[in-house]
């Protein structure tokens, strides 16, 4: 009786497999999706669409509206007139102040960080994630709320922090956002709190990548800490650097909240007013959509070009040929 017994169940077991087997046919839809062929656009499939509906068409309907005086329920082609109302001296203004800005953050955000970052990789600092760490946070934090902060420790009265330390030192008390040159410090200095830990993260990362063997070379030679810093450290740092300096570039042209939230009547004089804040000052407040569009084109103009201009000048594109 035993063998009849595994025999029945050898059969049941081959019905069973044969349940389980893959199908022969699967659905031609979900051979063609799991295609190698046809994965990686998938993947990429957000980027290109986000890409397209939030980059792309607000680009172009920008570009369109720049011809066109845009009222409620009235849009008119009015050809050039938009632009040839562009080059005013509000618009110089805040080109100016933009300028002064994207000047000073560079500087900025791309030596002090590199030079943190060479600092915080060394051997000689203990509690280095706790550094990194605290020069990350305010990245997490907002703009407006540190804007908040930066109002009450630059405030007008003798009683405020700024004050108070420059009155140590025995200078006068400075009205910081009735200033000219006061305006831009404090945009700058808020910007620089606020990005300047990013801008580590970028150097550490980049100087993981350099060869240990470099510095031991140097050592052989006898080269000095200030000698391998400039003959071996910032060479190999140079992409990096050119990175974070073009981003900060375009960044710093696109600047808006840092204005705003000192100013966000419109500053006296125009002293802390920037580009972007001109296309918000005119094309929302005003209601001026198609002159607003047109000072938004003449801006990527502006950041196209000077960012083609830095990077032809830092030799980006001959690194690339000749790779």
């Amino acid at each position: 009786m035993e063998p009849l017994t595994n025999s029945s169940q050898i059969t049941e077991e081959r019905s069973i497999v044969k349940k389980i087997e893959p199908r022969k046919n699967p659905n031609k839809f979900f051979k063609f999706i799991n295609s190698k062929k046809v994965v990686p656009y998938l993947f990429v499939a957000p980027f290109i669409i986000s890409f397209l509906v939030l980059t792309l068409y607000p680009m172009i309907q920008g570009i369109i509206m720049s011809f066109q005086s845009v009222l409620p329920g009235q849009v008119q082609f009015i050809g050039l007139s938009n632009y040839e109302r562009i080059f005013n001296p509000t618009f110089f203004e805040a080109l100016t102040n933009t300028i002064w800005y994207v000047a000073f953050t560079v500087l900025i955000l791309t030596i002090i960080p590199m030079l943190l970052a060479i600092f915080l990789n060394s051997k000689l600092v203990k509690w280095k994630t706790l550094f990194r760490a605290s020069f990350f946070l305010p990245a997490l934090t907002s703009t407006i709320v540190g804007g908040m902060i930066f109002r009450l420790m630059f405030g007008e009265q003798n009683t405020a922090l700024a004050n108070q330390i420059i009155s140590f030192f025995g200078l006068d008390p400075v009205n910081w956002r009735f200033t000219p040159w006061a305006a831009i410090f404090l945009m700058v200095i808020l910007a620089s709190w606020r990005w300047i830990g990013v801008n580590i993260l970028y150097f550490l990362a980049a100087l993981q990548n350099v060869p240990e063997e470099l510095y031991e070379a140097g050592d052989i030679d006898g080269a000095s800490a200030w000698q391998k810093l400039r003959y071996i450290t910032i060479p190999q740092l140079k992409p990096i650097i050119i990175f974070v300096s073009t981003i900060t570039i375009i960044n710093g042209f696109r600047m808006f909240e840092e204005s705003f939230v000192f100013w966000e009547a419109g500053s006296p004089g125009n002293i802390g007013l920037s580009v972007v804040g001109y296309i918000y000052q005119e094309g929302i407040r005003q209601n001026d959509i198609g002159f607003g569009s047109a000072i938004g084109v003449v801006l990527m103009l502006i950041i196209f070009l000077v960012s083609i201009i830095y990077l032809i000048a830092t030799g980006t594109f001959k690194r690339g040929e000749n790779q």
